[in-house]
C-alpha cells in the first residue's frame, strides 16, 4: 500500500545545537525546535531532564555537560513517556530514573507501540537508532503529585501541575532561582504535538506554571526563554495554539462533520497564525485526530501504532 510519506520524512536537515547557561546550576541543550534536554548541576551531582532519542545522540549532551562540570550524572528525570525523550537514557549511567506514576503507567500500557510509532514517523530524530538497547526505559523512582530532591543545598522540586501534553507531564522547578524545565507542556516557535493530549486540561496546567512566576524556562522545543517576558510569550503561544485548535475541532464535531472535513477546516484556520512554527505540517494530523476523538467522547488518548499512524495519515493527507 503506497501512502503519502509523513511530513517529517522530508525533514532531513541537521539542526544547530545551542548549550545555554541559565544560572550556575541550570543549562539548556536546544536545537532549533528539535527536542530539548535540561541540565541541573547541584553541589554533588547532575540531573538530566529528558535524554535525547538515542544513546548516540545523548553523547553530545554528555560532552557539553563535561565542558562545565565533572560531577557525576546521578539522576535522569523524564518529563513524560515519549520515545524521543527517553530512549537515550542508557548513555548517562545514572543511578536513578525519575518519572511520575502516570508516566510509568503509560510506559506499561503503550510504551512499545509508541516507540515503534515515533521511530517510523520521524527518522531524523532517532539518529543511530540501533544504539538503543532492547526493551523500555524503566523509571527506578516514581512519585505522585510532587517530590523534592536535594542536590546538596540545591532544592529541585519535581511536580505534576496538571495534564496537558500527556497525563504524566512533569516539570522541574528551582524555587531559589525561579527556573522551570517544562518538558512539552510549553513550546516556543514550535508546534505542540498533541496526539496524546488532554486539551481541556492543558490551558489550566499552563496557568499553574505561570503562577510559579518563572523568570526563565526551558521548553520542550525551541530556544531557552531567559526573561520573564519570553517565558510569558512561550506560555501564551502554547495556550493559544491548544485552545484555538480544540475550538475549531469542536465546531466541526458539533456539526457532525467527519474527521477529514474537520481536519481541513482546522488546518486552514490555524495555518496563517501558526504555519511557520517548526513541525506544523507533521503535528497537525495527529493533533486534530486527538482533538476530534476528545470532542466525540474518547476521554483518554487512543494508542498510536505504526498501522494507525499510516491509516490516519492516508485518510487526512492522502
Amino acid at each position: 500500500m503506497s501512502t503519502k510519506k509523513f511530513a517529517s520524512h522530508a525533514d532531513t536537515e541537521v539542526k544547530k545545537v545551542s548549550f545555554d547557561k541559565l544560572s550556575d546550576n541550570a543549562y539548556a541543550y536546544t536545537a532549533e525546535g528539535d527536542p530539548n534536554t535540561g541540565i541541573i548541576i547541584g553541589d554533588n551531582a547532575v540531573m538530566v531532564i529528558d535524554t535525547q532519542a538515542t544513546p548516540v545522540m545523548a553523547q553530545d549532551v554528555i560532552r557539553r555537560i563535561r565542558e562545565v562540570t565533572d560531577k557525576p550524572i546521578k539522576y535522569i528525570l523524564l518529563s513524560h513517556y515519549h520515545a524521543v525523550r527517553v530512549l537515550g537514557a542508557s548513555a548517562y549511567g545514572a543511578d536513578h530514573i525519575i518519572a511520575s506514576r502516570d508516566t510509568y503507567d503509560l510506559i506499561v500500557e503503550r510504551g512499545e507501540q509508541d516507540k515503534a510509532s515515533e521511530i517510523g514517523r520521524f527518522p531524523r530524530l532517532f539518529n543511530a537508532v540501533e544504539s538503543v538497547p532492547p526493551g523500555m526505559t524503566w523509571p527506578t523512582i516514581t512519585f505522585q503529585g510532587e517530590m523534592t530532591l536535594w542536590l546538596g543545598s540545591l532544592e529541585v522540586k519535581i511536580m505534576q501541575v496538571g495534564r496537558g501534553h500527556t497525563k504524566g507531564d512533569t516539570i522541574a522547578w528551582l524555587p531559589s532561582q525561579k527556573i522551570c524545565f517544562s518538558g512539552d507542556l510549553v513550546e516556543f516557535d514550535a508546534t505542540p504535538y498533541a496526539g496524546d493530549a488532554y486539551y481541556e486540561d492543558w490551558p489550566a496546567t499552563l496557568d499553574a506554571i505561570a503562577a510559579l512566576k518563572p523568570e526563565k524556562l526551558v521548553p520542550g522545543r525551541g530556544a531557552a526563554l531567559q526573561t520573564p517576558e519570553l517565558v510569558a510569550a512561550g506560555l501564551r503561544g502554547t495556550k493559544e495554539f491548544v485552545s484555538d485548535l480544540y475550538a475549531n475541532v469542536k465546531i466541526g464535531a458539533r456539526k457532525g462533520e467527519d474527521l477529514k472535513a474537520v481536519y481541513k477546516r482546522t488546518y486552514d484556520a490555524m495555518k496563517p497564525k501558526y504555519g511557520n512554527w517548526v513541525i506544523f505540517d507533521h503535528c497537525m494530523p495527529f493533533d486534530v485526530t486527538r482533538a476530534y476523538d476528545l470532542a466525540t467522547g474518547h476521554a483518554d488518548p487512543r494508542i498510536w501504532t505504526d498501522k494507525r499512524d499510516q491509516e490516519m495519515w492516508a485518510a487526512l493527507e492522502g
